[in-house]
């Protein structure tokens, strides 16, 4: 009995010369450097890396004692770092863009399941960290520095840098963003095979422990981040394992279909 023809989709993508691969690379990259770059160019005319900087500042300027405000101990400080956070706000603003054109470069060779697999993966991972790190923003920090000004004492006149409070921002930022992808990462692990769901729910304890450990390493030694961090990674977590349930089935290679169908068959 002669095997089904592949489908379509399945044969898609024919393989190109070399040197056409880096000069569509070369476009992509561009494309993407352009994009950041229009995007820097129109925050540094508005509202400017200045105000970039008060808006980053505003948890904890809001949390200081009436008067006390940031210093900058570098001469070249208050240029420096406000460059920073305009270059990281629009890395931040084009990460779209930047996303199509590495999806644009690697789609065409791969498989329609495949497709299946990545495109969901890249646009969950994407949306988990701007979640993470509006989380951080919005919620986590406001807690934290009004949590760590009521243990100060009286006789301290709080002053931060500037360049040590970006240094504190960019390590939490990336602690929430990452955290934020549990989800991500238990799909994979599921779907690649490493685990089973069944492993997961029954490590599910040890999960519980090692988020507490993780948020207990990375994060200020306070009660309120370690929470705010160690929390939503058990709760993402389960998250994870549902959306591995419904990403598996969604994903299957057709061989994997077809030997699903037959063993349907068989039964």
């Amino acid at each position: 009995m002669s095997s089904p023809s592949p489908n379509k989709d399945e044969l898609e993508g024919t393989e190109q010369p070399f040197v056409e691969h880096l000069v569509e690379l070369r476009d992509r990259l561009i494309k993407a450097l352009l994009a950041v770059g229009i995007v820097f160019g129109v925050l540094a005319l508005y509202p400017g890396p200045g105000a970039l900087y008060d808006l980053l500042a505003q948890p904890l300027v809001a949390n200081l004692p009436e008067g006390a405000t940031l210093i900058a101990t570098s001469v070249i400080s208050p240029f420096l770092v406000p460059l920073k956070i305009t270059m990281m706000a629009a890395f931040l603003i084009a990460l779209p863009v930047v996303l199509y054109q590495v999806w644009a470069f690697v789609a065409p060779g791969l498989y329609s399941h495949e497709k299946r697999l990545v495109l969901p993966l890249v646009l969950a991972s994407t949306v988990l960290f701007a979640i993470g790190v509006a989380f951080c923003y919005f919620f986590v920090f406001g807690q934290l520095f009004k949590f760590i000004q009521s243990f100060a004492p009286k006789s301290i006149t709080a002053a931060p840098d500037i360049e040590a409070y970006l240094s504190f921002v960019l390590t939490m930022f990336l602690a929430f963003g990452v955290a934020f992808e549990v989800p991500v990462a238990v799909v994979v692990l599921a779907r690649v095979g490493v685990v089973s769901l069944d492993q997961l729910r029954a490590w599910r304890g040890y999960f519980i422990v090692l988020a507490f450990v993780i948020a207990a390493i990375v994060t200020p030694p306070d009660v309120v981040s370690q929470l705010a961090l160690a929390v939503p990674m058990c709760l993402l977590y389960e998250l994870g394992i549902w959306a591995a349930k419904l990403f598996i089935k969604a994903t299957k290679a057709p061989d994997e279909e077809e030997a699903g169908n037959g063993s349907d068959k068989a039964a």
